[in-house]
Formats: C-alpha cells, structure tokens, sequence
C-alpha cells in the first residue's frame, strides 16, 4: 500500500474567516514517528474588532495559525471509509499520531473540519490514554473504556479508519490495541482478531463480490469515484478477485471496468467494451497501458479520457509499490486530452494524499 503524502497549506477552521490555502512538498522531520512529507504552513486569519465593539471596523488583528496537513479516513454518508486530507493545526509536541487519531472521535476536534457528508468514526469520548511505537513497526494504541460503546456494524470500520490513519507515517505498519492499559487480543464487540495486529494487508471496505474459491483469489484496492452535492471524491475497496499473480495490471483495469458491484453509491466511470490493446509494461517505476477506443469519452472529440477514468486508473495502479506514474496511450490515437482540453504529454503520478481536492 501506498503511504505517499502531499502538503495542503489552509488556515485553521474557526468561527472566523478562512482567507488562503495551497499545496507544497517538504522534508520528514520528527524524532519519536517519521511524518508524511509537509512543510509547515502558515495561514493568515483575520479578527475583526466588529464582534467586540459592533459598527468598528477600523482594526483588525492578523492571527497566524500553524496548519499540517494530515489524511483521515471518515465515514462518509453510505458508511465507507474514505480518506479526506485536511489541515489541522501544528501540534505542540511531536504527538502527531495522538493527534490524527484524537481528530478521529465523534464529537471532538475533527467536528469544526468535517467536510460536508462525511462523520468521525471513533465512539465519543474516546480518549487516546497512549501509544508506543515497536521496532518492527507495530504501534500500541491504548484507548479509554467509551471506545467499546460502538454498534457491531462499525467494528470493521472503526478498525480500517484507525489503521489507515496511522499508517500515513512510514515507520508505522500495523497497529495493535489496549483498552485501558490491558492488551486487547480480539475487537471488543464482534471479537475481530487482534493478536497479530491490524495493517492495510487487511484490506479497507471489503467485498468478496461473486468468487466462488477464495482460497484460489486474491486482494486488490481499487479506487472508485462517489459524489455528494457537486463534490467527487475516491472511495478505496477492496476485493477479492481471480486471476493469476502475473496479470495483476490486467486484473485491476477489469475490475475497474467492471465497477463497484453492489456498492451502488460508487460510481462506475468506464464505458462498455473497455480492454487492454497491448500487454501493460513497466520500466523505471512507469507502466504503460494501451487501450482500445472504448476507454475515450463520449464527446465530439474523441481524443478525451475524462479526469475521473484516469484518476481511477493512477489510484489503483500505483497501489501496487512497483509503480511511480501511469502512462495511458490508446490504438490509432497519437495524442490525448482531458476535458480542459491539456493534452496528456507525460505519465500521470500518484497525489502524495488522496482527495486534497486537487489532484
């Protein structure tokens, strides 16, 4: 799994005006957890003496507020759990790991950063008692008592939203649990195994769809567009899929292609017919992917492929560690366009985070 991050610069979400955002790369910095890579960012919030003294305007005071960008993985308005990146506010102490998992809670901190349609997965108040980290990778997240007060349905969930989480920084590959300082073997609703820890080889909403050996499968991650309002947004899923090992390319573009199956709130992009022309290939971390004309929208100009196909295809593919960017071509085409009309003059790589609103 992917655990690349960008930088979004946006001022801290308050009851006052957020006045500028943007996007930068920079360097790991911590001593206790390496971070994803960021850079500090400041973002100017103006105060205005008017909410003291109504009808005076003359003086407003500049607040600089410290922002990191960090993804946390929500529920969204059908229960998946969904990475959104948000910019939250410089920690104090290196606790960056407390901190995500504390904006993780129902009812806490997250509750003024929430993007529209979508929830905070942890029971509240839930409180983050400790975390020590282990040298082969494995974090101990030690939680209060309220963690337990949560409908079996979410177990799973809950599950997902916390590894996924913490697994953003490098040195963190699994997590394990204590409540209240005693180690918790199994989930304490639906007793989901815990002994060995919990990483992303687990896999985040789950669907075994219609394999009829599972002994004979195996786990894919593919990313599926969803909407709510005007707003689109990548939903991670993964499935159990036939097909053998050495046709993985192959097996994640039918899936694509296939769409989401029962999870009909997710949005099937590809038209009808889409198929590989060539064998996919990979050299020095770019895969090559030849399509026939099926994977083009259908526009007058039939040269397009719309965001949503391609964002689909470079999510998904570069899951796969081996691939750094995505390089589309299709038969008898010799350029490619997006819907803005920016041909596609070089491969398409992975955004560091996922649904920054800017990929």
């Amino acid at each position: 799994m992917r655990k690349r991050a960008a930088l979004l610069c946006g001022s801290l979400v308050t009851s006052v005006a957020l006045l500028s955002g943007c996007v930068f790369q920079g360097e790991q910095s911590l001593k206790e957890m390496d971070q994803p890579q960021q850079e500090n960012t400041e973002g100017e919030v103006a105060v205005s003496e008017e909410s003291v003294n109504a009808g005076q305007t003359d003086n407003t005071e500049v607040i600089k507020v410290e922002t990191v960008a960090r993804q946390l993985y929500l529920l969204d308005e059908n229960g998946m759990v969904v990475p959104q990146t948000l910019p939250l506010p410089k920690p104090e102490t290196n606790d960056v790991a407390k901190q995500v998992l504390e904006y993780l809670v129902k009812g806490g901190p997250v509750t003024d950063f929430l993007p529209s349609g979508f929830q905070a997965v942890l029971p509240s108040g839930t409180e983050v008692n400790g975390l020590d980290l282990l040298e082969d990778g494995t974090l101990v997240v030690d939680v209060s008592k309220e963690f337990i007060e949560y409908r079996p349905e979410d177990e799973l969930k809950i599950l997902q939203s916390m590894t996924y989480t913490l697994t953003q920084f490098e040195n963190v590959d699994r997590i394990k649990l204590q409540i209240n300082g005693y180690d918790a073997e199994v989930m304490p609703v639906n007793n989901t195994p815990l002994s060995s820890g919990y990483s992303r080889a687990n896999g985040i909403n789950l669907e075994t769809g219609d394999v009829a050996d599972i002994s004979n499968s195996r786990s894919v991650t593919v990313y599926y567009p969803a909407q709510h309002d005007d707003q689109f947004y990548y939903v991670p899923v993964t499935k159990r899929v036939e097909g053998a090992a050495e046709s993985e390319y192959e097996t994640i573009i039918q899936t694509l292609v296939n769409g989401p199956g029962y999870k009909g709130d997710l949005l099937n992009v590809f038209n009808e017919g889409v198929q590989l022309t060539e064998e996919p290939t990979v050299k020095d971390g770019i895969l090559t992917l030849t399509f026939n004309e099926n994977v083009l929208s259908n526009f007058e100009d039939q040269s397009i492929i719309s965001k949503k196909v391609m964002d689909s295809l470079v999510l998904s593919l570069t899951e796969d560690e081996k691939v750094e960017a995505v390089s589309v071509k299709v038969k008898d085409f010799e350029e490619l366009y997006d819907e803005e009309g920016n041909a596609f003059t070089k491969p398409v790589t992975r955004p560091e985070m996922v649904n920054t609103g800017r990929f």
